[in-house]
């Protein structure tokens, strides 16, 4: 949302200016996903609390589509946000099952271990387990290993292009057969999500002032810092902060990806909420200028930056897993 200066009482410092279009913005009508819009309930999965582990958040529901031909089914894969600390994977809309179904793909939605259990990269690597996971039992399900797509929002969707981008965490010599399988995906899919949770990156794109912008305690639960002035002069955190971010692992062999955001550019300073630049669509905005510098598709849609190719993430999915 734009605020005109013919509006602005002059003598108004430009700080809260800054914050009053902040919140105009998050106030703005969401994008059009099933996933933001016209909630509806799940319905009950064909199969619910799949363990892939021994952790209690280590399961995942599947609803499976019966195949019209018998082929296998491609499959889109949950992955719920709550900024690693919260968030369930009853969370996925009902509606968006309903597309995916309705275009003859079956769906999962995963839980993963939280910060409370442990830092990063427990997250990350639950997911991939799980993907591991289905693709060993992806007979059993009639569901087509080669063509498996992620999607979520936020940390969730941070989770999605780290899959995405990650180089293959399959160990062919492992005695393990879930490990010897593939994490790569064919397409991922991202709403107000995360390309980046490196600090140091992050305060780059916004001009942001170390000591002065506040943080929000996602990232120390995250990382398991204590301190702010952890994460921009201790070595080891700077790695992790570098390993957990998708952006970190592009190459020119990655999937193709579509990233949706509720809130335009709205301006960001050292005062902003941290929910702002942590949703911020730049983050869309850099993943789509490095990507497609390396030929690859990427597709950024926010109130500032229309989309007509695809519509929603789920269209853009189906697309992507029906090719």
């Amino acid at each position: 949302m734009q605020v005109s200066e013919r509006w602005i009482d002059p003598m108004i410092p430009k700080r809260f200016i800054a914050t009053l279009v902040g919140c105009l913005a998050i106030a703005s009508p969401p994008a059009v996903d099933a996933q933001n819009a016209r909630r509806e309930e799940p319905p009950a999965p064909t199969f619910a609390d799949i363990a892939y582990g021994d952790h209690e958040r280590q399961v995942f529901d599947l609803w499976i589509t019966e195949s019209k031909t018998g082929a296998p089914t491609p499959l889109a894969i949950y992955i719920h946000g709550g900024g690693f600390r919260a968030g369930n994977k009853r969370s996925i809309n009902g509606r968006s099952i309903r597309l995916f179904q309705d275009a003859g793909i079956s769906v999962a939605a995963i839980h993963y271990r939280l910060s409370d259990v442990g830092s990063y990269p427990i997250m990350m690597e639950d997911a991939a387990r799980c993907l591991q996971t289905i693709r060993h039992r992806a007979k059993e399900w009639n569901v087509d290993p080669e063509k498996i797509a992620c999607y979520g929002g936020s940390a969730g969707a941070g989770i999605s292009l780290w899959l995405a981008f990650r180089d293959d965490l399959a160990d062919p010599n492992s005695d393990d057969p879930i490990a010897r399988q593939s994490t790569r995906i064919i397409a991922a899919a991202s709403n107000n999500g995360q390309t980046t949770y490196d600090l140091r990156v992050i305060r780059r794109w916004f001009g942001l002032e170390i000591g002065k912008f506040r943080i929000n305690k996602e990232f120390h639960t995250l990382f398991d810092v204590a301190e702010d002035s952890v994460f921009f002069n201790d070595e080891r955190i700077g790695k992790l902060m570098e390993d957990s971010s998708a952006i970190t692992h592009l190459s020119a062999d990655d999937v193709p990806v579509f990233m949706s955001y509720r809130r335009g550019d709205v301006p960001v300073d050292n005062d902003t909420n941290p929910g702002v630049w942590v949703h911020h669509v730049k983050h869309g905005l850099m993943l789509r200028e490095a990507m497609t510098k390396l030929g690859l598709e990427c597709t950024v849609r926010s109130p500032d930056h229309p989309e007509n190719k695809y519509g929603s993430i789920e269209a853009f999915l189906i697309a992507k897993l029906k090719e």
